[in-house]
């Protein structure tokens, strides 16, 4: 569920979402019309069809066209990516392999040993698909409507203590990572109860990943991100790329790129910690960002500390 990926068994979307301190709830809608709008439409589209696309890593880039129950077996697809010419797909991955580089929509590259390390040292392309894929605007917009009622439901776990520690009893003894972090929560709930459960500034940063199920058309959750919620800084460039590719070749491919969503995730992202900091209102206070000590993902990273530092200078 990686940001720009198409899932290869159905369509995925994700989502980042911001919390900072309380979001109030919103009523959502559960609708399941049999008859969606496609986000990504093309000029000419059938209802239900799913557009997939691989990855820049492959040499060809392999797609098909699902279309879902009750569309007519003799429907058009919305893009017959096997008849699309292959002069075409590799001037579409050539300038899409230009634009990631010029951009940064890079990661370290797993065969060499110091690109974890070393920033600029062994980078390639994200993961990425190389166009967007397919997906219903109402469940698109189900899902935002979602997030502020999943981020309350976060944030008020978050405060009860007992439920964290007697719900993660069982996982405790068999993961080191959540026995530590359970183990610190305690300690923490120890020394200072009383202040912890006054706090009233607290800031989440939040993911909700969602695929679209092929049989029944639902948008089904796949997780909700907390602790990591990465990509916002490589997601919004994913969405720059797309837009980029389909300006150019939209009118061949049958795209419209007006119909790709906006992603201001990393603006987002940086705005609240900015504004966490400013209601903590003091001047020696810092955001800490905690990474692993090899991370070939650091630049997502250091698109949000940039976007933070440039937008809200100290």
């Amino acid at each position: 569920m990686g940001v720009g990926h198409s899932s290869l068994s159905s369509c995925s979307v994700d989502s980042l979402f911001i919390t900072a301190f309380t979001a109030q709830p919103k009523t959502s809608s559960f609708s399941n019309s049999n008859r969606q709008k496609p986000l990504f439409p093309t000029k000419k589209h059938s209802p239900f069809a799913v557009l997939k696309i691989g990855t820049l890593n492959c040499a060809r880039v392999a797609g098909e066209m699902e279309i879902g129950k009750g569309i007519a077996a003799a429907g058009k697809p919305i893009v017959d990516l096997h008849g699309i010419d292959d002069g075409l797909i590799q001037k579409i991955v050539y300038d899409a392999l230009v634009w990631s580089s010029l951009h940064g929509l890079v990661v370290g590259d797993r065969n060499d040993q110091r690109s974890g390390k070393l920033p600029g040292v062994g980078m390639v392309h994200a993961p990425i698909a190389l166009l967007p894929t397919s997906f219903p605007e109402s469940h698109w917009k189900q899902a935002c409507e979602l997030a502020p009622i999943f981020n309350e439901l976060i944030d008020r776990v978050s405060l009860d203590g007992k439920f964290l520690q007697d719900s993660l009893a069982r996982t405790k003894k068999v993961d080191a990572f959540t026995s530590r972090l359970l183990d610190i929560h305690s300690k923490i709930l120890e020394m200072n109860k009383k202040e912890f459960l006054k706090q009233e500034i607290r800031l989440g940063l939040h993911r909700s990943d969602y695929m679209l199920d092929e049989k029944t058309k639902l948008l089904l959750q796949i997780e909700f991100n907390t602790i990591s919620s990465s990509f916002a800084g490589l997601g919004c460039l994913v969405t720059d790329l797309h837009r980029t590719l389909l300006n150019d070749y939209g009118e061949d491919l049958g795209l419209d790129s007006k119909r790709i969503p906006g992603n201001t995730a990393t603006g987002q992202f940086a705005e609240a910690l900015a504004k966490a900091w400013t209601e903590y209102n003091n001047p020696r206070a810092v955001a800490m960002i905690v990474v692993q000590t090899e991370e070939r993902n650091m630049y997502d990273q250091h698109w949000l500390c940039t976007v933070l530092k440039e937008r809200y200078p100290l």
